[in-house]
């Protein structure tokens, strides 16, 4: 099950860590005014989730990795935030509740990384 999850938690932000590469705009919209420079954070963002993603498949690395990943997604917390507050500062198109309801699933998925991530896979 554990292998399953770390395969799954490496595609899914390696996918999205090349998409603030390919579509860089949605994800400097979402970034909230106090913070600086929003088109570097973005590829910094994305370069972290690549870079995680891909570490949670190599063992020696896989708990620095999720490590890194938890560190991220509470990182990009304001941003989500940010984006539910507003949705329209974005430009989704997605209805408010989905946006407030994303909030406590990083909760779901820190936990998920952090299991997936600890010894004894």
């Amino acid at each position: 099950m554990k292998q399953v999850s770390l395969v799954l938690i490496a595609i899914v932000f390696v996918v999205a860590g090349v998409m603030h590469f390919v579509r860089p705009g949605i994800y400097a919209r979402i970034i909230p005014p106090f913070l600086p420079f929003p088109m570097a954070l973005v590829y910094i963002s994305g370069v972290a989730e690549i870079l995680g993603g891909i570490g949670v498949l190599i063992p020696s690395l896989r708990a620095w990795a999720g490590i890194g990943l938890i560190a991220l997604l509470i990182a990009v917390f304001p941003a989500n935030l940010y984006m539910a507050l507003a949705p329209e500062r974005a430009g989704f198109g997605i209805a408010a509740v989905w946006l407030w309801l994303r909030l406590p699933l990083q909760l779901v998925v820190i936990a998920w990384v952090w299991w997936a991530t600890r010894a004894g896979v």
